[in-house]
């Protein structure tokens, strides 16, 4: 699935490329992309037509483009959704779902959202434009400038839930997917299952500087890219899976100490980590029971 730095790829191609055209048309090919939008996909497309898009937003792993009328053209790329920009006469991609027919931008384009597997989705939210309601309870990111790490911080200290199961936790931080809470946590040294009550601010803090290095890090390289389903909007693929530590690794020797990494399953996906550099928590000791008390 794309992750923040993914998303965020896209999100800066598609202001390069679309920010200032009109939407003069849209055609939707598949009703699956549009499905929670209450309009129906001729609905949808009726109310896109001859608006002009103005910015082009993310807040963790969603999209979204502010419209002239004060709505905004909300997104989700879900497992394999590709938002690409596209010559109005190149041929269609074999997975297109929605084609938006551009006016004003700097050539005869269109906008296209191509998903294969059709988990992700395309909304209009209705006076969205500043922050659409559907994604205002998704905390902030590390990226973002607004992001409060103290609060983070105190969080993440007060519950007793493995330390990337927070990290994974969008309500808490968004944008840190499977992949970078997995490299975080190694270039910090810590277990996935360490609890958070179990760890000092000092610790907190220093995996929120990983979390931000390794996806900064990433935005570099035009994200990760494991086969052909992530893409930027011209089609590219990112190449930080070359500079990965510790997610897809597992048997291949850790490049700190030589161990080899494991990987576990974890919430219907997969941990990966070094057991030397990463050692599990201990399980904690229960609490003696309190005596009787004599009659």
């Amino acid at each position: 699935m794309p992750e923040l730095p993914e998303v965020e790829v896209v999100r800066a191609g598609i202001e390069r490329h679309v920010v200032g055209a009109t939407i003069a048309r849209v055609d939707v090919l598949h009703p699956r992309p549009v499905r929670r939008d209450l309009r129906g996909p001729d609905g949808f497309a009726a109310a896109l037509a001859g608006r002009r898009v103005e910015a082009a937003r993310r807040r963790g792993k969603y999209l979204w483009l502010p419209l002239d009328n004060g709505d905004a053209l909300l997104g989700h790329l879900g497992m394999s959704g590709q938002i690409l920009v596209q010559p109005a006469d190149a041929p269609d991609e074999r997975h297109l779902r929605v084609r938006f027919a551009l006016d004003g931008a700097d050539e005869d384009r269109e906008m296209r959202f191509v998903d294969q597997r059709m988990f992700g989705g395309l909304s209009i939210s209705d006076a969205g434009a500043d922050l659409p309601p559907e994604i205002a309870h998704i905390a902030r990111d590390p990226l973002d400038p607004e992001f409060d790490e103290d609060l983070f911080v105190r969080k993440v200290r007060k519950r007793s839930s493995g330390i990337k199961r927070q990290l994974l936790d969008q309500n808490l931080v968004s944008g840190v997917g499977n992949i970078y809470a997995d490299e975080a946590l190694w270039r910090a040294r810590l277990h996935g299952e360490r609890p958070g009550d179990r760890l000092t601010a000092t610790q907190v803090r220093e995996l929120l500087g990983h979390a931000r290095a390794v996806m900064v890090a990433a935005l570099g390289e035009g994200g990760t890219s494991f086969d052909a389903l992530y893409v930027n909007v011209n089609g590219e693929s990112g190449y930080f899976d070359r500079s990965l530590h510790a997610y897809g690794r597992e048997g291949e020797p850790c490049d700190r100490c030589g161990a080899p990494v494991r990987r576990v399953a974890f919430m219907n996906r997969s941990s990966y980590f070094c057991p030397v550099c990463q050692p599990p928590p201990r399980r904690r000791r229960p609490r003696p029971e309190a005596s009787a008390v004599p009659d």
